[in-house]
């Protein structure tokens, strides 16, 4: 059974190494995974007083996560924790009170930063928030991928081998973790 996957880059810029990352993703993932991208850019900075009068923005992205059977966060680092326009993301999608979209739906979190501990901290941050929203958050593997000059080839491909195998389990992970939440298979 195919699932489809919603994937959200933290990063608004264009040429985002999280993004090229997602991307590289989607080719090794599974072929039951089918992986689209959610657009976060053009939502507004979430405030109650849009409750009672919702975004056609917002609601579309709300729709698009309902329509995804689990969710993909690939995150750069700021500041030691997610950036502000993937908080407010977050917020949309769980707002307002009692229309939580992530309530239920399977995530998995990976990110790509220059540093040696690339995204550990953003990671850290976003695995605690994910887990108050209610959506199951796949544990390990864990990816924490140090971006260097090589890592991508000029079609966005994985270049480093082990890189390219270690990430091919990871997607292998998260599709058995979105089959487990789906109940599609038991738990072993």
């Amino acid at each position: 059974m195919p699932y489809t996957v919603g994937y959200i880059v933290g990063s608004l810029a264009r040429k985002s190494i999280n993004r090229t990352l997602a991307v590289a993703l989607s080719r090794l993932a599974p072929p039951e995974l089918r992986l689209t991208e959610i657009p976060i850019g053009e939502l507004p900075l979430y405030s109650r007083d849009h409750d009672s009068d919702y975004p056609v923005v917002a609601q579309e992205f709300k729709d698009a996560i309902k329509a995804s059977d689990a969710l993909l966060f690939v995150t750069p680092e700021y500041n030691r924790s997610i950036p502000g326009a993937l908080k407010n993301a977050i917020d949309w999608a769980t707002r307002p009170y009692g229309s939580n979209v992530l309530n239920g739906k399977p995530a998995a979190v990976v990110g790509a930063s220059p540093g040696p501990i690339s995204t550990a901290l953003a990671q850290q941050h976003l695995k605690s928030i994910l887990s108050f929203t209610d959506s199951p958050v796949l544990g390990q593997p864990e990816a924490y991928i140090q971006f260097g000059e090589g890592l991508f080839d000029d079609e966005g491909d994985i270049r480093v081998p082990s890189t390219a195998e270690f990430l091919t389990g990871y997607m292998r992970a998260f599709a058995a973790h979105i089959r487990r939440h789906h109940h599609d298979i038991p738990d072993l």
